[in-house]
């Protein structure tokens, strides 16, 4: 914008120096005439001659004619120049004088000296022929704007036409009153001017001079507008934007600097798995940008490869983002470890979890207990396939006993911080005394916290000694009430039903000392003791509700599935509408079979469940195909790590001796191509645990001195494990050997029966080529294998098509002979100089 202003008033001010200096020449010629001229006949007239004395004042600015330029300009050039009327009424102080009217036009002429002005005007007519030629003399067109000066951009000012000359010879005032008339107003007949100011011939056809004239705008002008077409002097004005591009467009051909972009900072959310080309996606980054990132820290990926969370945060901060962890709490149901008012809470049955080995009259120990409930109908207990039951007992009260007493479900429980445990009964038989199970459970017992209970069972046995047992649970620090400490302990028999009675004041006692209680008017929660698909109801699930009541038609999340509760059974076998705070039940109505452990929780609507449960699907499915990043030297050892296959084994015998001589022996065994690995191991009979390990894992099972049980077995069967038993250590190391040397299948050897030479390479019509050979080493049979090398490198193996010496085909050629030869997937990138090898390959049953 300043830029056109400031060529504007260049151009207005070269304008005026102009005008300036003609009206100087014009009044400098009209002094010389009126000086030539007769002297007019009346007297009084010259009187009024000193009064233009004024005007012909400036005659020391005539001094200015001796510049040659400019004495050629005539009067009728003046209405190119419409700057010139505010500035003509200035200098006329009188209207008597005809002359001065014709010098200085006014806009009202002096009615007066109306005979004068004839002779004098009648001169000037005939003075603008020769200045008709004169304009060239200037260096350019006033009217014209002032050249660019930077933008290129920038649209110069369109000239306005030039106004009209008078039609005809007239009197001097008539000619010199032109330039006051209004120059935008065209008249009909009246010539034009083009854009040189020249006028046009009046004959011309009006059609063509237009079409001109608009041309020669357009070149000077650009393109006609709509803008230009409505504003006055056909200049646009510009915008400050416009401005500004203009000078930066300018800056950036002079080579200037350019101002460098600001890197937008995002809030990236991060998961706990994501694939590479996602998190570019979100960070707004190029994908082979992260790759190369990755690379440089050790880790090759691809667009596609999933990483971990760790691994996306870094790269998030290094190109100086912010992280935005997903959590859990976002979508998930969160954990509420919120406790109850105190108003609200009620009293609850203890939950008893009764551990030991499977030889200690765990099981016999359950039977009398469950002998002491008194409600007891014709159902006749509990059903086998329910993990846990209620004892009612005497006095009304209950006692919740959980029948899934595996250190392997307990720890799982611990674990994920659902252990529903309130008590654990340790038995222990005063025969045997402590085995490696029991030490086991008393491990766990102490890791999750939960108060302890030893009964020691079998003392009817005559070699039972209660005494001994006590002192070695001082060896693991459980100091019985007996010897000084805080553990209680109980000595019973559940063949003769022996103190039962004591067992359970102490399980009631303890459970007085732990206050256990829970609020019932609450969402229900709950935990899986057991879970099962039954063909005729579908996925069942044990639970045992913690908080809350579970009712007929709630709708729960149980670990990665969901469902709405259709029934509820309880350990008798029967339909109940609810269940209460340390009750267990069979809930049906799930989606799918949840894991052992996992905690049901009560939400408010299916759409939430399936929500949810939607959600933690992805997360273990997120978690199971996610691999980290992997580092050139971990993918190094993985490749020589990978060369050795795994055979997995379940080990169990009658001691723990023989279990270690068993393990280390088997290790022993281990080569470059194949290892053992023990799932697990431990001393007893083989258990329906040990058989679904195993069958998670299809290895066999190695029972030494010890048999599997009949529901092992059955559940053996049904999962086609692999039973094996051993009494001698030596057939058991001698058969694990050749299952792993039958495991990795029979090795093959490669012998070399015979080498040629091809000397000469010819065409075999459809078979493609020929080779002509010369045998030098073995034979050279049809059945066999073929492999072509050139410069020791091979480029064919496979058979031969056709054998033949001269023209009989011929199933083997022997050293020193000359033989034709052609291979089959019409192979014919022979040459002279390569070597054909044929091989035989025998297959051998491994040994280790």
């Amino acid at each position: 914008m300043q830029e056109e202003i400031r060529r504007r008033e260049d151009a207005e001010r070269q304008q005026r120096v102009e005008d300036e200096r003609a009206r100087a020449e014009e009044r400098a010629r009209a002094a010389a005439e009126a000086a030539a001229a007769p002297p007019p006949a009346p007297e009084p007239a010259p009187e009024p001659a000193p009064a233009p004395e004024p005007t012909s004042a400036p005659a020391p600015v005539a001094e200015a004619e001796p510049a040659p330029a400019a004495p050629t300009i005539s009067v009728q050039a003046r209405p190119f120049r419409p700057v010139e009327r505010p500035v003509i009424p200035a200098p006329q102080p009188k209207a008597e004088e005809p002359k001065v009217e014709a010098a200085a036009p006014a806009p009202t002429p002096a009615p007066a000296p109306t005979p004068a002005p004839a002779p004098v005007a009648a001169k000037p007519v005939s003075a603008p022929a020769p200045a008709v030629p004169t304009p060239p003399v200037l260096g350019r067109d006033p009217s014209m704007p002032a050249p660019r000066r930077f933008s290129p951009v920038q649209r110069p000012e369109i000239p306005k036409p030039a106004p009209k000359p008078a039609a005809a010879p007239a009197p001097a005032p008539a000619a010199a009153s032109a330039p006051s008339g209004n120059a935008s107003a065209p008249s009909g007949g009246a010539p034009r001017s083009m854009p040189s100011g020249q006028p046009t011939p009046r004959n011309a056809p009006p059609s063509r001079p237009q079409q001109r004239d608009r041309k020669g705008d357009e070149r000077r002008g650009g393109k006609l507008t709509v803008n230009r077409a409505l504003n006055e002097d056909g200049a646009r004005a510009r915008s400050l934007a416009a401005l500004k591009r203009a000078r930066e467009k300018e800056k950036r051909g002079f080579g200037g600097p350019r101002e460098p972009q600001v890197k937008q900072v995002r809030d990236v959310q991060v998961p706990e798995a994501i694939t590479v080309q996602e998190l570019a996606n979100r960070m707004a980054e190029k994908g082979a940008d992260l790759v190369k990132a990755l690379f440089k820290m050790g880790m090759p990926v691809t667009m596609t490869q999933t990483i971990d969370q760790d691994t996306a945060e870094l790269l998030v901060t290094e190109f100086g983002h912010n992280i935005v962890r997903v959590s859990d709490s976002d979508i998930d149901l969160a954990l509420d470890t919120s406790e109850d008012a105190a108003e609200s809470l009620q009293p609850r049955p203890p939950v008893v979890t009764i551990m030991g080995h499977v030889d200690h009259g765990k099981t016999s120990l359950l039977d009398a207990l469950r002998g002491t409930d008194v409600v007891r109908g014709e159902a006749g207990g509990i059903t086998q396939h329910i993990g846990a039951y209620q004892v009612t007992l005497k006095d009304k009260s209950k006692i919740t006993f959980l029948d899934t007493p595996g250190h392997e479900a307990f720890t799982q429980m611990r674990a994920r911080g659902a252990d529903v445990t309130d008590i654990v009964v340790l038995v222990v038989a005063a025969d045997d005394g402590l085995m490696p199970q029991t030490i086991e459970a008393i491990n766990h017992t102490k890791a999750a916290g939960k108060p302890m209970i030893v009964a020691i069972n079998k003392i009817d046995k005559h070699d039972a000694n209660a005494q001994r047992v006590r002192e070695r649970l001082l060896e693991h620090d459980v100091q019985v009430e007996e010897m000084g400490g805080e553990t209680q302990d109980v000595e019973v028999s559940a063949l003769k039903k022996i103190g039962l009675d004591q067992l359970i004041e102490k399980i009631q006692l303890q459970a007085e000392l732990l206050e256990l209680s829970a609020n019932p008017d609450r969402a229900a929660e709950g935990s899986v003791v057991e879970a099962k698909l039954d063909k005729g109801r579908g996925p069942v699930a044990t639970v045992l509700v913690t908080r809350g009541t579970l009712k007929v038609g709630d709708v729960f999340v149980v670990g990665a599935e969901s469902g709405k509760v259709r029934a509820l059974v309880d350990d008798k076998g029967r339909q109940v509408k609810e269940a209460g705070p340390a009750m267990p039940v069979e809930v049906l109505g799930l989606s799918g079979v949840p894991q052992a452990g996992d905690l049901l929780q009560v939400v408010e609507n299916e759409a939430r469940a399936r929500e949810v449960a939607e959600y933690r699907q992805s997360v273990l499915l997120q978690k199971r195909t996610t691999s980290a990043p992997a580092s050139l030297e971990s993918m190094f050892s993985a490749l020589k790590a990978n060369q050795a296959k795994e055979y997995p084994l379940v080990v169990k015998a009658d001691t723990q001796g023989t279990v270690e001589a068993i393990v280390a022996s088997i290790n022993k065994i281990a080569s470059d191509l194949i290892k053992a690995r023990i799932l697990h191991s431990g001393v007893g009979g083989i258990t329906e645990s040990d058989v679904t390990l195993a069958a998670a894992s299809g290895a066999p099972i190695i029972g030494f001195n010890v048999r599997a049980n009949a529901k092992a077995r059955e559940i053996a069967e049904r999962n086609k494990v692999a039973l094996k038993y051993y009494d001698v250590i030596y057939d058991l190391i001698d058969e694990i050997r050749a299952g792993m040397a039958g495991e990795l299948g029979p090795e093959a050897f490669e012998t070399v029966v015979g080498r040629a030479e091809i000397r000469e390479v010819f065409s075999a019509g459809k078979i493609g080529k020929a080779a002509g050979l010369l045998v030098t080493e073995g034979v050279i049979r049809k059945a066999l294998k073929a492999r072509i090398t050139r410069n020791d490198v091979i480029i064919y193996q496979g058979e031969i098509n056709s054998l033949r010496r001269f023209k009989d085909d011929v199933a083997e050629v022997r050293a020193g002979l000359e033989c034709g030869v052609t291979f089959t997937q019409n192979f014919t990138d022979i040459k002279p100089g390569d070597y054909l090898e044929t091989f035989e390959v025998e297959l051998r049953e491994r040994s280790l």
